[in-house]
C-alpha cells in the first residue's frame, strides 16, 4: 500500500494539541488563582482534571512500547473516556487525528507529537491515535477508563466484538522525527 500522509512530528504544546486535548507536564502556573504549592523542597500543580466519562472509573496502567515504525496503518479511538499517556524512560511519538462526520479518522488532521520523558497528552474522547517509540522501548504511565481497558482487552485477546474502542485500517501515513 502506498503512503498517502507524511506528517513531520512536532514538539508537544498546548496551543498545537489543542484541538486533540491537553498537554500534561507545563511548567509550574505563576497565576493565583492556580491550585499549586511551591517551597524550597517540594511543588506541586494541577495539571489536569481527568474525566472517564459517565460512570467511569479511573485506572492507572503501565504500558511498555516497542514499535519504532515509522509508517503507521492502523488508528484507534477510545468513544467514552480521555485517555492520558505520560512516558516515563523513553520518548514516544503520538500520532492523532480528529474524526470525520461519519467517525472514521480524518487524515487530513492527523499530527505527530513528540513527547519526552515527563512530558504527556490527554487525548480527548474519540480522537484517533497510535504510538510509536524513539530508540529502545518505553515505559509509559497511562490513564483510561476501567472498562475501556477490559473491552480492548477482551477484543484483542479473544476477537469479542470492541464496544468502547474502534480500530480502523487506515491509508499508510509516514512521520518524519
Amino acid at each position: 500500500m502506498p503512503t498517502n500522509v507524511t506528517v513531520r512530528s512536532q514538539v508537544l504544546d498546548p496551543t498545537a494539541v489543542a484541538p486533540f486535548g491537553w498537554m500534561l507536564g507545563k511548567p509550574y502556573p505563576c497565576e493565583a488563582a492556580a491550585a499549586a504549592y511551591r517551597n524550597a523542597m517540594s511543588a506541586f500543580w494541577q495539571e489536569h482534571l481527568f474525566d472517564p466519562g459517565a460512570d467511569g472509573e479511573v485506572e492507572v496502567l503501565w504500558v511498555t512500547y516497542r514499535d519504532s515504525n515509522q509508517t503507521v496503518d492502523r488508528l484507534e479511538a477510545h468513544h467514552r473516556t480521555q485517555q492520558a499517556i505520560v512516558p516515563l524512560t523513553g520518548e514516544i511519538i503520538q500520532i492523532v487525528a480528529l474524526s470525520d462526520e461519519q467517525g472514521a479518522p480524518d487524515l487530513s488532521t492527523v499530527r505527530a507529537f513528540q513527547l519526552s520523558p515527563g512530558i504527556g497528552i490527554c487525548m480527548r474522547p474519540g480522537v484517533w491515535h497510535s504510538t510509536r517509540i524513539v530508540g529502545a522501548e518505553a515505559m509509559c504511565l497511562m490513564l483510561t477508563r476501567r472498562s475501556t481497558t477490559r473491552d480492548l482487552v477482551d477484543h484483542l485477546a479473544s476477537g469479542a466484538p470492541a464496544k468502547e474502542t474502534s480500530l480502523r485500517d487506515v491509508q499508510q501515513i509516514q512521520f518524519i522525527r
